[in-house]
């Protein structure tokens, strides 16, 4: 049987997902293979589907007992005859278990790599016809990467002790370019196909929120969400308890997950939470490595996570069945100082040298700044995420679904502020952090100041008016724009940024974003900000009651079956068989997701409800528009078209004397219905002007200036001066109203497909 068989017969899809081929003809081929992919992307098939092809065992090494379990029992489901050997298991069991493996009754076995040194499992080891080894969660053996598991290292002594070597194959969602390298090296790859498919996930929404009262955020965000499954991640035990009893007691059915609980605790908390008994899971980061449930619709982050690569793996838990998702991440300043405590009081590994352990503490420091970034940036968060994992997309500064792309930003001259706060890292010596920095320009009259002797420098309460956040936000932003940087040491100390003497000495300004004043203060609870659309946005009425209808038989059988709802269908799988409603096998068997064997097994008790209802209710199921566009090749998601510059907007626009770009740009986007359009950006038309010959960019004096040609001239651009309040002159691109009309022609002629070419980068 070749792959796409397998694929259709076993999984219920006709085509592959992008990379999935590729690896698996690799794998077929006797190559060894690395395949980077992110949550959802499918990893699993790669291996799954060749384990059937190959003539001997594909041998599974997995980290957690509850991802081999739901791996397994998934499997099964769908016909393909597979096990687990691990500690959940009897000594008998295990016996048992290897015993039909060695017989054949098995294609597919799930292991602990602890267990790659017992004996038994060695005996079986030996004598078992293995093709294929796959290294689950592949990051766990780079000592360099955020979950390194010493464990991990015995896989590579354990495949040298065979007769044969096998192919080995290795998946994970998360690795930097350092950890790819380490991968391919510990586990000794042997020519391997590395595949990088994208670390993209388009369903996911990101954002940030800048939040005090986080129990009642929480508590908000649940309520506007119930009947939704999510999952909701705290930095400490004590978290966990207290905010699962406080949603408990407010009336949200939720449970828990850490390591203080013991082990039937655990495993029957998550039980209820994948069998949708108690829809919200609060937990550590002990929990979710491995959980297959697709319908997780959202993760919540009740403190910053360590690092990129712990917060993208935890938040990629959401949506892995494709449907539009959120990813949202309560971050306070004081999360910070949590993780740099206990990076600085980690326990020593005795694995470690001393020089090794300085380098690892050095890159959880690094990784923690990175993770900071990530919480106080304005730009596009899925774009900050993917350059951090080294993908890199040059016509692309903005996703258009994040909260930072979707929140309307004002620029604001913070020139003369950011200039003192140079001054008085260079006062202070450059020997101190932010937290002091911060405290000398406010004033305050602390004990530990005093002790510096700061609280008699001249800079000192030179903005005691000024919030502290707002002070801390700019030094964020000067160190994003490289005015600033840290040291990378524990002490994270500020220091003067190559570009800090162009500021000091009034060369250029510094703009940053901000909200404009009116919304600056704590939004409020349960907000709901623009989203992608979900795919049950295109059923009526009817088709969502059909949907009910399909999930309550759906839970029906997961009971029947004791295995987790998600394992019969998806959630995905149920909305197209709302939006398609078939009527016989041939149809049913068209539709993502619905193999033979799951048809065999389910099939006609899905048809014989959708018959009974389309007998009751004769209604459209999805909205005529969307009729033809569900299917497994079609993404189901509403998204704002690019901009146009409407015949309506134009008609509305006031042009005045001079005028700035932003100030244009902002009236244009002032006046476009948001619901239907994406922004303009000033950027966009800015690379229109170099484009035509207009204005040019010069890199002198390690910054990047604009100078106009004799096109932009005869356009109508100038420069203007301006004088800070400090005496600084500056100079500022200003447009007369023949080029604001100009502009706005070519927005309506040759340069109205602006946006859908991506010449806004």
């Amino acid at each position: 049987m070749q792959q796409q068989e397998v694929l259709k017969q076993y999984f219920g899809y006709d085509r592959f997902r992008p990379g999935q081929e590729e690896l698996i003809n690799a794998i077929l081929q006797g190559q060894d293979v690395l395949g980077i992919m992110p949550t959802g992307a499918g990893k699993s098939v790669c291996y799954q589907v060749p384990a059937l092809v190959l003539s001997g065992i594909t041998l599974v090494i997995s980290p957690l007992i509850s991802l081999m379990m739901d791996q397994v029992k998934a499997l099964n489901q769908a016909g393909i005859h597979a096990a687990y050997i691990n500690s959940s298991l009897t000594e008998g069991q295990v016996s048992k278990a290897l015993q039909l493996a060695g017989e054949g009754r098995y294609k597919i076995i799930y292991a602990a790599p602890e267990r790659l040194e017992t004996n038994s499992f060695m005996n079986f080891a030996l004598n078992a016809p293995i093709s294929m080894v796959t290294v689950d969660e592949a990051h766990c053996i780079s000592q360099w990467g955020q979950d390194f598991r010493p464990s991990y290292l015995k896989i590579v002594k354990f495949i040298n002790s065979l007769p044969r070597r096998p192919i080995v194959s290795a998946f994970t969602a998360t690795a930097t370019a350092v950890v790819k390298d380490d991968i391919c090296c510990v586990l000794g790859l042997r020519s391997p196909k590395v595949l990088i498919t994208g670390f993209d996930r388009e369903n996911l929404y990101f954002e940030v929120r800048h939040i005090r009262k986080k129990d009642m955020e929480v508590l908000n965000y649940v309520k506007d969400h119930s009947g939704e499954s999510g999952i909701i991640y705290c930095a400490t035990r004590k978290n966990v308890d207290n905010l699962c009893a406080f949603l408990e007691e407010m009336g949200m059915p939720s449970t828990k997950y850490h390591a203080g609980l013991s082990s039937d605790e655990r495993k029957r908390n998550q039980e209820d939470f994948l069998y949708d008994v108690k829809p919200v899971m609060v937990a550590t980061n002990a929990f979710g490595m491995g959980i297959d449930k697709s319908n997780v619709r959202y993760v919540i982050h009740y403190n910053m996570s360590q690092s990129l690569e712990n917060y993208y793996q935890e938040a990629g838990r959401a949506g892995r069945d494709g449907e539009a998702s959120e990813c949202i991440l309560l971050y306070s300043p004081q999360d910070v100082m949590i993780h740099q405590f206990l990076i600085d009081n980690k326990g020593e590994n005795q694995e470690y040298t001393r020089e090794e352990a300085e380098s690892v503490k050095e890159n959880d420091m690094a990784r923690l700044r990175a993770m900071t970034g990530y919480c106080t940036t304005k730009k596009c968060l899925r774009q900050y995420i993917l350059h951090y994992f080294g993908e890199f997309d040059d016509n692309r500064s903005t996703c258009g679904n994040c909260s930072n792309c979707l929140t309307e930003y004002e620029e604001t001259d913070v020139t003369d502020i950011a200039a003192d706060i140079l001054q008085c890292v260079r006062e202070c010596g450059q020997r101190y952090g932010m937290n002091v920095i911060v405290g000398v320009l406010r004033g305050e009259n602390k004990a530990k100041l005093r002790s510096y002797g700061l609280t008699e420098m001249s800079c000192f309460g030179l903005h005691k008016d000024m919030p502290e956040e707002k002070l801390k936000n700019i030094i964020n932003e000067m160190i994003a724009e490289q005015y600033l940087f840290m040291t990378k040491d524990k002490y994270m100390l500020l220091k003067l940024g190559k570009a800090s003497s162009e500021v000091l000495s009034g060369q250029c300004r510094v703009v940053i974003k901000c909200l404009p004043e009116q919304k600056t203060q704590e939004p409020e609870p349960g907000r709901a900000g623009s989203r992608r659309q979900r795919v049950s946005d295109i059923l009526t009425s009817a088709g969502l009651e059909l949907f009910d209808r399909l999930k309550k038989t759906r839970l029906e059988i997961a009971r029947e079956q004791a295995i987790p709802p998600y394992i019969v269908f998806s959630d995905k799988t149920l909305l197209e068989l709302c939006a398609k409603a078939p009527s016989s096998k041939t149809e049913m068997l068209q539709v993502a997701g619905v193999g033979e064997v799951k048809y065999e097994r389910y099939g006609e008790r899905f048809l014989e409800v959708i018959r009974q209802f389309r007998q009751e209710e004769n209604r459209p199921l999805c909205f005529e528009d969307h009729k033809l566009t569900v299917s497994s090749e079609t993404k189901l998601t509403k998204r704002k078209q690019e901009f146009v510059l409407t015949e309506e907007i134009r008609e509305q626009l006031h042009f005045t004397e001079k005028m700035t770009l932003s100030d244009l740009v902002g009236q244009i986007n002032d006046l476009r219905d948001e619901r239907i359009y994406k922004r303009l950006t000033g950027k966009a038309v800015m690379q229109k002007l170099i484009q035509n010959g207009m204005i040019k960019e010069i890199y002198r004096n390690g910054i990047w200036q604009k100078k106009i040609m004799e096109a932009g001239s005869r356009f109508g651009i100038f420069l203007e001066k301006h004088v800070s309040e400090k005496g600084a002159e500056y100079e500022v691109l200003l447009y007369s109203e023949k080029a604001q009309k100009s502009i706005v022609d070519k927005l309506s002629g040759e340069w109205r497909n602006l946006m859908s070419e991506k010449s806004e980068v």
